[in-house]
């Protein structure tokens, strides 16, 4: 298997891979360690609440994710699949992050309208390899109530109630706080540079 999709319970897992299957690359969606264990690739897609991503450790799937990173596996974490490579969420303080990256997610500011449903353009930094050959300023579709404000690792930032990170990037580890997969042209190659690294 080449990209493990991951299946949690919880994630945007159909049109993830009708995305990875429309860039014609090999995937498939699953819940077994082992399978993510002998991915060259994993996606960690997310929807809903942080909550939802405690079924990763009760899968046995955290140590295979946490195993198969250590070795240099490419790993994307996609809106609340970013937000568990931090150390936690605000919503939900008793469910432990991967900790990759420092900080907590934390929710919009009240004076702004949340969630934060809708496209908004991106800012990025000039050396990220994801955002390669993605003009400043594009344009990709959120949908969340939390995010993380300022992460050292950000490689690209959108403004709603305030700058935050729309995307961090740190050595074989990749997240986007955005959904790719529901970004049209912009999202596929982002998609496609993650697929090609």
């Amino acid at each position: 298997m080449t990209i493990a999709i991951v299946d949690y319970g919880a994630g945007n897992l159909i049109s993830v891979k009708k995305a990875i299957d429309h860039l014609g690359q090999p995937c498939a969606i699953t819940s077994d360690a082992d399978d993510i264990a002998k991915a060259a690739r994993i996606i960690l897609p997310g929807v809903g609440h942080f909550a939802s991503t405690a079924a990763l450790a009760k899968l046995g799937l955290r140590d295979a994710i946490t195993e198969a990173v250590a070795r240099g596996v490419l790993f994307l974490g996609i809106c609340v699949g970013m937000q568990w490579m931090f150390e936690g969420s605000e919503e939900s303080p008793e469910t432990r992050g991967l900790g990759r990256f420092r900080g907590t997610c934390q929710r919009f500011r009240a004076e702004v309208k949340s969630p934060h449903v809708g496209w908004n353009d991106l800012e990025l930094a000039a050396s990220s390899r994801i955002f390669r050959g993605v003009e400043p300023g594009s344009f990709v579709y959120f949908t969340h109530s939390f995010r993380v404000e300022h992460a050292e690792e950000s490689v690209a930032w959108s403004e709603y109630g305030g700058r935050f990170s729309a995307a961090v990037e740190l050595e074989n580890l990749f997240g986007v706080q955005f959904h790719p997969e529901k970004s049209g042209e912009i999202g596929l190659k982002i998609l496609s540079n993650f697929c090609s690294l």
